[in-house]
């Protein structure tokens, strides 16, 4: 029986970027409806920066080690899985992205989007489906929707206006420097408030309101949110990076019809990840394949750079998405 060995990211202790740590494993061959990807590159995400910080523990039976997306090419295929050696792929996974070879299971395997260079697309699985799931699955985004996201120039917030404009909708974000903000209209967005000087609540308002608001912030953020949604206006909540608990006015959300909800990708079941894979096959790779979503790449980190790497990502500097290469 054939092994794979490897290199691993953990972090043994929970804290800041040093606390990173490279490791090597030997892995078993893919196990029924999984395959084992030799990585061209790994998406880096705020999830695992609070993973290393001890606060996004994995799930059990995830694959040891940070990282949630990957692209490759498939080195081995279990039974059942519906690829073949040398397939190149995006994956979302579980755990074990930062490697050089990943365990993904088959369903949320897709092939790479044609036109896309394999290094970059890694900057896709991870983003897409969370935008997909929560901004077009659970808050129902329709074409002609006023949309507002928070963060424009994350790696999220440059593929949900990307995706929200390609779906024929209004496009409002926020940014946080005069280089985001351009970035951020460039891509398509409509309106641009940069919250460091403008009252982006007001923009929104003076912009006809929103319908749909993806948030990653949190916070005083929330009430505010709930102060721009029209009538019957969503928000769905991805992170809290200003916090967690808030305080809001609820009559204010019974009287629109608010709705606010939120969740997680990485803990959900199988079956729940494939019908978001299968809805992000059908309906945003033909985007990615015209051109009118792509990823956004801020810079690309070799393995053993991978504590530079978050350092940059705690830094709040990058406009898209960072990448570690093997």
């Amino acid at each position: 029986m054939a092994v794979h060995r490897t290199r691993i990211v953990t972090a043994p202790e929970p804290g800041g970027p040093e606390a990173l740590t490279i490791e090597a494993r030997t892995l078993e061959p893919a196990a029924a409806g999984e395959v084992l990807i030799d990585v061209a590159a790994a998406g880096i995400n705020r999830p695992d920066v609070f993973e290393r910080m001890g606060f996004y523990p994995p799930p059990p039976g995830a694959p040891e080690g940070l990282g949630l997306e990957v692209s490759g090419t498939i080195r081995d295929v279990g039974p059942g899985a519906n690829f073949k050696i040398g397939d190149r792929v995006v994956a979302l996974v579980a755990g074990g992205g930062y490697a050089d070879i990943a365990r993904a299971k088959a369903v949320t395997t897709l092939p790479a989007p044609k036109g896309v260079d394999l290094i970059h697309a890694a900057g896709l699985p991870e983003t897409v489906l969370t935008v997909f799931a929560n901004a077009f699955m659970a808050a129902n985004l329709q074409p002609g929707e006023r949309f507002l996201v928070h963060g424009g120039a994350s790696g999220i917030g440059t593929t949900a206006v990307q995706m929200a404009k390609a779906h024929g909708c209004i496009v409002m974000a926020t940014a946080g420097t005069v280089d985001k903000c351009a970035l951020v209209s460039n891509l398509g967005a409509d309106h641009v408030f940069n919250y460091r000087t403008d009252d982006w609540a007001e923009g929104v308002r003076e912009a006809g309101g929103a319908d749909v608001i993806l948030d990653m912030v949190g916070g005083d953020y929330v009430d505010q949110n709930l102060s721009v949604l029209n009538q019957d206006g969503r928000i769905s909540m991805i992170a809290f990076l200003k916090g967690s608990r808030v305080e809001v006015d609820l009559m204010r959300l019974m009287l629109k019809r608010l709705t606010l909800t939120g969740s997680t990708l990485r803990a959900r079941p199988d079956p729940e990840k494939q019908a978001i894979a299968e809805g992000v096959r059908n309906l945003v790779w033909p985007w990615i394949e015209s051109g009118q979503v792509r990823p956004v790449i801020d810079s690309t980190f070799h393995l053993d750079q991978v504590s530079e790497a978050h350092a940059r990502m705690d830094a709040m500097a990058h406009a898209g998405k960072i990448l570690l290469t093997p």
